[in-house]
């Protein structure tokens, strides 16, 4: 009888040890359901929200860069909650707060963001306002979760802090990148994108609240036991800690910096957003993962390939990449470098799980703090933009400090590195000094002006925004200095719009993206141009340093502000010519290429006024885009393009027009200069709710 009690008690124990395991199992599984879908919508809302944002914002490619700011500080106050809990460990206020989370996300996927009055005054704080009431306490939340569950499941269960569910973090990131520029934008409109999102956070709240229920007498019982066992293990050191912010913090400028030179120069688009943050999100998932995957000396020696070959391509100032070798280029040297700084403070992680939280909150702190430097200092600080090469430098300094203690080898490479990539900085700001009358570096662009005598017998002065021209004139004889240079040739689109109909006829014409003011040579005493400029700095520098508008006799007036919203507090204009001039290379406003703008453009017209768009694009084919919205609204499209004239300054330069009067296209100045726009196969017409510019980018 003992001997069957024995027997009992030990099935009995079985049993309980197996009911035990299936419960942690399931309690492993929540956690892992948690954190794969918190980083999941974390990185989806991301591009969601600043698409919204960047109508308010007239397109600006710096909109991004500014997000990428409040996601990252946003991403440091989640990992602060989740180390103020695991000290605290009141289960009770994180089910409440996921409860406001709930509200806030249901309230945005029915309100959107609201950006206020003055967005382009102040375009900072109306990004950090309208992100931070609309997503603010929901992104929080997503972003304390993987941190705070991983310190959570090392004080139920053993093994420690499981460092790879940061690695499965990002990978979830990684596919929601993935998943929207290619099947979430093409396919849902913004309404229905902020739908889904919400329900998939009320989803994630309930599966938090459940684990939070599940597990919290493990938690409160067994911290104190995992905080004494930790006693014998070895706190970090100072050194440890700067490097926990250093390193994350050179990763986020390589970010920053590389997203900010394709977006300005390429497009403002959420395709090119997310390129760059998926490559950074690879690193981290390698580094955590496969720590071992390319030994520091290989890291190494490929960094090095890529910091030099991307300093030649610096050097070369002024001078265009095309698009596919541009991404190669940076993507790769964005790899090698977050991956070799990500794998370096992986290796420098702490070995207390008590620190985990306290590792990942300056991790966050570091990545926010290179943002911030990135995003908001360098255009304080500098007029030119350097942000490429002061990541490279700041890279090569903190492969330098990371590895001081490897001996002398490594110690004199990234020495040297270092001078070089110093050097390049200087080298750089030197060329761009080189010629410059002015610089001024906004929120809204990197203006300068530049003066050479590359045109015979006279001198040239060119504006440009980063690395596109956005105006030149030439001063020499007063014929040459009135000319209409660039895309605005008499013989191109515009110019044949602009020298068509009555020449004694006073005009009414208004035109969206001022420049150097080039269209104003256009114009004669008594008629009306009207420019819409979103960048204040671009006045004073088309008013001072460029004549066109000053020689022209018309009454000229400027109207600072993003264009669309300027049209909609206007009464009607009533213009004989509206020019859209804002696509000719940097970032593309796509909320002036919908169908409500082209009706609120046809209502400023006169009946038989003309709409031209310049789509001139080294990378994005609008032509398209512009003739289904012709087609929609009910009017006919032209396209003229006209060929370069290097004795004239002439580029190429490809217009589209649109006129609701057959009689204007038919009459001979345009019958024998235009053709259709071609069509694109699958193309949709874009609104304020849908567009994407993946079918039409030029690869």
């Amino acid at each position: 009888m003992v001997a069957s009690a024995f027997r009992g008690e030990a099935v009995d124990a079985m049993r309980l040890r197996g009911a035990e395991d299936e419960r942690m199992n399931s309690v492993r599984l929540l956690f892992g359901a948690c954190i794969f879908l918190a980083s999941f919508l974390l990185f989806l809302v991301e591009p969601i929200a600043a698409k919204q944002l960047l109508p308010v914002l007239g397109g600006s490619a710096s909109v991004w860069i500014a997000c990428l700011v409040f996601f990252q500080t946003a991403l440091l106050l989640g990992y602060l909650y989740a180390h103020r809990f695991m000290r605290r460990a009141r289960w009770i206020d994180h089910v409440l707060f996921l409860a406001l989370g709930v509200v806030a996300a249901v309230w945005w996927a029915k309100s959107g963001l609201y950006a206020g009055d003055q967005a382009s005054s102040h375009p900072i704080r109306t990004i950090f306002g309208a992100l931070g009431v609309s997503i603010g306490v929901p992104f929080l939340l997503l972003a304390a979760t993987s941190p705070l569950l991983q310190a959570w499941w090392a004080r139920i269960l053993p093994g420690g802090v499981p460092y790879k569910l940061y690695a499965l973090s990002n990978l979830a990131s990684l596919l929601a990148l993935a998943a929207y520029p290619t099947v979430i934008e093409p396919h849902l409109a913004l309404h229905t994108q902020r739908i889904v999102w919400s329900a998939g956070f009320v989803v994630f709240a309930l599966l938090a609240a459940v684990l939070t229920w599940r597990t919290r007498s493990e938690l409160a019982g067994r911290s104190m036991a995992v905080d004494a066992d930790e006693s014998v293990k070895k706190p970090a050191s100072l050194r440890q800690k700067l490097l926990w912010v250093a390193l994350p913090m050179g990763a986020a400028m390589q970010l920053s910096a590389v997203t900010a030179y394709l977006t300005a120069n390429v497009a403002a688009i959420p395709l090119l957003w997310v390129l760059p943050l998926g490559v950074y999100l690879i690193t981290l998932i390698l580094a955590f993962e496969f720590p071992r995957l390319l030994p520091r000396g290989i890291l190494t020696r490929f960094l090095i390939v890529m910091l030099a070959g991307l300093a030649y391509m610096l050097m070369q100032v002024d001078v265009t990449v095309p698009l596919r070798i541009a991404l190669i280029f940076f993507l790769v040297e964005v790899f090698f470098a977050c991956l070799f700084l990500h794998s370096e403070a992986y290796a420098l992680r702490p070995e207390r799980t008590s620190e985990s939280t306290l590792f990942y909150l300056l991790f966050a702190g570091g990545g926010a703090l290179g943002s911030f430097l990135i995003g908001i200092v360098m255009p304080l600080v500098f007029s030119f933009n350097l942000d490429l090469e002061i990541s490279f430098f700041a890279v090569a300094a903190l492969a330098l400090a990371v590895t001081w203690l490897s001996g002398w080898s490594p110690r004199l490479l990234w020495s040297v590195a270092s001078v070089l990539m110093l050097a390049l900085l200087v080298t750089v700001y030197r060329a761009y000094q080189h010629d410059t009358l002015v610089s001024i570096r906004n929120f809204y662009g990197s203006l300068r002006v530049r003066q050479n005598h590359g045109y015979p017998g006279a001198t040239l002065r060119t504006l440009t925004n980063g690395t596109i021209q956005h105006g030149t004139q030439i001063f020499g004889t007063d014929e040459l200095r009135k000319t209409p240079t660039t895309y605005y040739g008499r013989d191109s689109g515009i110019g044949i719009v602009m020298s068509s109909g009555q020449p004694d006829r006073k005009r009414n014409i208004g035109v969206i993206g001022l420049g150097a003011g080039t269209l104003a040579a256009y114009t004669h005493p008594g008629d009306r141009l009207k420019f819409y400029e979103i960048n204040p700095a671009v006045e004073p520098i088309a008013l001072s340093l460029f004549t066109y508008m000053r020689d022209s006799g018309a009454q000229v007036q400027v109207e600072t502000g993003d264009a669309r919203a300027t049209l909609e507090r206007e009464a009607p204009q009533n213009f004989d010519v509206l020019v859209v001039d804002a696509f000719s290379g940097d970032a593309i406003p796509l909320h002036l290429l919908t169908t409500e703008a082209v009706n609120l453009y046809e209502r400023n017209l006169a009946p038989d006024g003309i709409l031209a768009f310049h789509v001139s694009n080294q990378h994005v084919d609008l032509a398209p885009a512009i003739a289904l919205l012709a087609k929609s609204a009910g009017m006919q499209a032209v396209q003229v393009t006209s060929p370069p004239n290097d004795q004239k300054g002439e580029f190429i330069a490809t217009w589209v027009l649109l006129c609701r009067d057959p009689a204007v296209f038919a009459r001979s100045e345009f019958a024998d200069h235009s053709s259709p726009p071609h069509e694109l196969a699958g193309l949709r017409v874009w609104t304020d709710d849908y567009s994407s510019l993946l079918p039409v980018l030029r690869w």
